[in-house]
């Protein structure tokens, strides 16, 4: 963030300040407060005690964040923050004495701790009469633009320190999102569902198409990658008999950075034995309700101006149908992708490589053409086999996976299939990855023997279902990126930002 022309002075000035308390012998940086009452409580509960009743309560400690200070002579009033709200403090000189003079040099943005009584003013605002105050941090930098707010998008980014400080929405975004993960673990146990822990750094990165990030273990002289994503050790566990097993997992992917996109992700992966991709259906509605009344009270809302209606049975459709809609011509499994992107949708954005595969050519039809078009809750369902290295064929129709991704507001939200238990087509088809990988595709599976020992041993049929918790933060926050929601967003490169070290 550029510092504005007269930052220096103010920061100049408060550097001074901080040398004059220490030659004083004062702390500006002391320790442990003995706080017996937080601000935005004491306002909650008092709201409407008599002045009799506030005497009863006696001698009150708080500790916060000074906002304002308005001084008056000899007397001053300011505003106190914690992490529950806010009080008014008034400091009078004929009763802090001697100490009046430091109270009245404070900032906005130090951190004091206070003692004293409470009272209601004359306009009824709810306040401490200090008796003592104590210097817990001294703030060297002024606050942002004078508490009105901290707008430019970059700097909130950056210093996610400042946004939290002044924006109270953005404060609101991401106490919502503590709310939605803690609901998402009390609906998975009330439903049998173990929470598990699984590798960070693997010997071998799988679970979805994606370029890992790599390291090196010193030690070891082995090479690891950051996961992309928990599905072969997940499904590890309910081969060695955890039946229903969930993870609330953090996945890094180099990829590019975008609205929807952040190399640094948080996913919700869980794993269901005995059922399969249907099954997640009912339970991917059953949640997103649940969690949509539990944190906005409806299952209408809005999200950037798309009215948004939750309410059950969603729409289905399955991959080509949709296809053939966007199309306005019939589509079949057994289409060639390239002609459909140089025949009828010739007209239409479509970026794919003429020497791509048919899942990249799927994927760039699908994405192109029908997800835009999906503002209402949508499964779609039985995705081109291509697609789907780690899932179960159709049984009716062997080039369709029995898999399914649901989109809201055009964002993918989850991604869930019957699981491939079968060890010998699973190697096959790691080996087939592989053969796209020396044909020069990045994005490829990478052949996990082990993960195919472990089906030699078997695993129940099972379902596995992926939910992005970033998107899904959008969603029931309104946000239109995932910058919004993620408390340190990945960024370019920029002077004097985050990404800068010395």
């Amino acid at each position: 963030m550029a510092t504005a022309p007269d930052d220096n002075e103010l920061i100049r000035r408060r550097h001074a300040k901080l040398a004059d308390l220490r030659a004083r012998g004062v702390d500006p940086f002391g320790g442990r407060y003995p706080v017996t009452h937080w601000a935005g409580r004491l306002v909650g509960q008092l709201a409407r005690a008599t002045d009799e009743e506030l005497k009863g309560v006696g001698a009150v400690s708080a500790a916060g964040r000074l906002l304002t200070l308005r001084h008056h002579g000899k007397t001053c009033f300011a505003t106190l923050k914690d992490y529950t709200g806010t009080i008014q403090l008034y400091a009078r000189a004929d009763q802090l004495g001697d100490e009046y003079g430091l109270f009245t040099d404070l900032d906005a943005g130090d951190f004091i701790g206070v003692t004293g009584e409470l009272f209601r003013t004359r306009t009824g605002e709810l306040t401490i009469r200090v008796k003592a105050f104590a210097f817990l941090a001294k703030a060297l930098r002024p606050l942002p633009e004078k508490w009105h707010g901290l707008k430019d998008v970059e700097t909130r980014y950056r210093q996610r320190y400042l946004d939290l400080l002044v924006n109270s929405e953005s404060r609101a975004v991401f106490q919502l999102r503590s709310r939605l993960i803690k609901e998402i673990r009390e609906f998975l146990d009330a439903r049998g569902f173990l929470e598990v822990e699984t590798p960070m750094m693997q010997p071998i990165p799988g679970g979805a198409a994606a370029r890992p990030f790599v390291t090196h273990h010193n030690t070891l002289n082995l090479d690891l990658y950051l996961r992309v994503a928990p599905e072969l050790y997940l499904k590890r566990l309910v081969v060695g008999g955890f039946d229903r097993v969930y993870e609330i997992n953090r996945n890094f992917r180099n990829e590019g950075i975008s609205t929807e996109h952040n190399p640094e992700f948080t996913m919700l992966e869980f794993y269901q034995a005995y059922a399969d991709y249907g099954d997640l259906m009912e339970l991917t509605e059953t949640l997103l309700c649940h969690l949509a009344q539990a944190l906005l009270g409806s299952l209408t809302f809005g999200y950037q101006g798309q009215a948004v209606d939750l309410t059950p049975p969603w729409r289905r459709v399955r991959f080509h149908e949709g296809l053939s809609e966007a199309l306005g011509v019939v589509v079949t499994p057994e289409a060639d992708p390239w002609e459909l992107i140089r025949g009828p949708a010739g007209g239409r954005v479509v970026h794919a490589d003429p020497a791509g595969t048919p899942a990249k050519h799927w994927k760039a039809l699908f994405e192109m053409l029908v997800e835009p078009t999906l503002v209402q809750p949508t499964f779609v369902v039985d995705f081109p086999i291509e697609l789907s290295p780690l899932a179960r064929r159709n049984k009716d129709n062997p080039a369709l996976a029995d898999r399914f991704e649901l989109f809201v507001a055009q964002l993918e939200i989850a991604n869930a299939y019957a699981e491939l238990n079968d060890p010998e087509e699973q190697l096959a088809r790691f080996r087939q990855q592989a053969v796209e990988r020396e044909r020069g595709d990045e994005e490829a599976h990478w052949l996990d023997r082990d993960f195919v020992r472990s089906l030699e041993y078997g695993m129940p049929p099972t379902a596995g279902e992926g939910i992005g918790i970033d998107r899904l933060m959008m969603l029931f926050a309104d946000q239109p990126s995932l910058r919004d929601v993620i408390l340190f967003p990945q960024l370019r490169h920029s002077e004097g930002g985050s990404a800068t070290r010395e």
